[in-house]
């Protein structure tokens, strides 16, 4: 196994996810609820989008293949779609946090997707699993520890709250927004590279 690119691809897959940006709708959702149960909604929204994530990394090359998808053409939705999640982490908009105001105990929806298992973090897996499909013990275990490092930054998020504050929190979350952005372009550098080259 190369450690340093699992590490490379778990570190990047962490920054997609976002978990310090969604700290603060996690615990808007989640306002109501005492302790323990906001820890077993957390640990079970958490779960499914693990399942959901490992899924899409399982079957990527299959779901391309009946799409009629190239790597290319991955490539530049990908970073496309990755650049407008990290604009909304440098420049985030009060709407984002009131619409994940729920009356009622959330299930899948919006904690595990697309909070967790986001569109962006589905491509990334996609496009893992058809470039590289013979690496995929590698990809399941990126994903594994990128998705325990979101578990744990979300299950401390009330303390995280109150040690970092709003603006402390925000800052990370921006800081997290300016590496993807850089990721997104190079993403989309690629996918215009392959697609010139298959001309």
């Amino acid at each position: 196994m190369n450690w340093s690119e699992i590490a490379s691809v778990s570190v990047t897959l962490f920054f997609i996810m976002d978990p310090l940006g969604n700290v603060p709708v996690f615990n808007a959702v989640l306002a109501k609820c005492d302790d323990a149960r906001r820890t077993r909604i957390i640990a079970r929204e958490l779960v499914i989008a693990l399942i959901i994530l490992l899924l899409f990394l399982l079957t990527g090359n299959a779901i391309l293949k009946f799409l009629g998808l190239s790597q290319s053409s991955l490539n530049i939705a990908g970073g496309i779609l990755l650049f407008i999640i990290s604009l909304r982490m440098i420049f985030p908009s009060r709407a984002s946090h009131a619409d994940a105001d729920v009356e009622e105990e959330p299930f899948l929806v919006p904690l595990a997707v697309p909070l967790v298992a986001g569109p962006s973090t589905i491509a990334i897996l996609l496009l893992l699993s058809s470039s590289q499909p013979d690496r995929l013990p590698e990809w399941s275990l990126a994903l594994f520890l990128a998705w325990l490092g979101t578990t744990i930054l979300l299950v401390a998020s009330p303390f995280l709250m109150r040690k970092l504050g709003t603006r402390g929190s925000r800052a990370l979350e921006r800081l997290m927004g300016m590496i993807l952005v850089i990721l997104a372009t190079q993403m989309l550098l690629n996918g215009i590279r392959d697609f010139v080259k298959s001309l």
